[in-house]
């Protein structure tokens, strides 16, 4: 399974890459906005800062909801790097603006889906990656883990190539959860991903190799 770190903080997304297992960064315009990143000149800059920082994919967003605005900003934003992938919404303008992007070679991430029936919409337009966003289903009493299953098993029936980007991740259990579903990839806040270092054996264990070292005049 990839792991992108889902942040548009430069500080977070060198500490990821510095782990050695960065595989690409998802971003939106409130992640930029929580970054004080504002304008579009700014945002174009940062988003080709991240470009340089990883080596992987970058998902930028775009903020038009009808047809012709999507791929406009679409190839805009493509054309910034290489690494990007467009990240559209799932609504009927953006499955017809994936189709479109996708046809053009341009990489699309298909954004806020919630059911299998979206995802399926998404990859038969060509999308690269689709995103359903578990934390909120289980924030609205749905089990999101359970949406993953059902996506990644519908793809692997038909043999879908597109990826299946697991977002809105809250916590580490979710990526352990996520990666057992079959996911492709998780796109996670950085404290997660450092969560799968933890554990207390893990403590306990070097205070005891230490404890010993010390015994043996090391």
């Amino acid at each position: 399974m990839k792991f992108f770190i889902d942040t548009a903080n430069l500080e977070q997304i060198r500490e990821a890459q510095s782990l050695g297992i960065l595989d690409g960064v998802t971003t939106n315009p409130s992640l930029m906005a929580k970054e004080g990143i504002v304008g579009d000149e700014n945002i174009i800059q940062h988003y080709k800062t991240i470009c340089e920082i990883v080596d992987g994919d970058v998902s930028a967003e775009v903020l038009s909801t009808d047809y012709e605005g999507m791929i406009k900003e679409g190839e805009e934003l493509a054309a910034l790097h290489p690494q990007i992938v467009v990240k559209v919404p799932v609504t009927k303008d953006g499955i017809k603006a994936i189709k479109y992007l996708s046809d053009k070679g341009i990489k699309t991430n298909c954004t806020l889906i919630f059911s299998p029936g979206q995802a399926l919409l998404a990859a038969k337009a060509g999308a690269t990656y689709v995103s359903p966003f578990i934390g909120r289903l289980d924030d609205n009493a749905s089990d999101g883990v359970d949406l993953i299953y059902k996506i990644v098993d519908m793809f692997g029936t038909y043999g879908i190539r597109t990826q299946v980007l697991a977002a809105s991740i809250r916590h580490t259990m979710h990526i352990i959860q996520c990666a057992e579903a079959g996911a492709d990839v998780a796109t996670c806040p950085l404290d997660a991903i450092l969560g799968l270092l933890k554990h207390p054996l893990t403590d306990i264990g070097l205070e005891k190799f230490i404890a010993d070292s010390k015994k043996m005049g090391k």
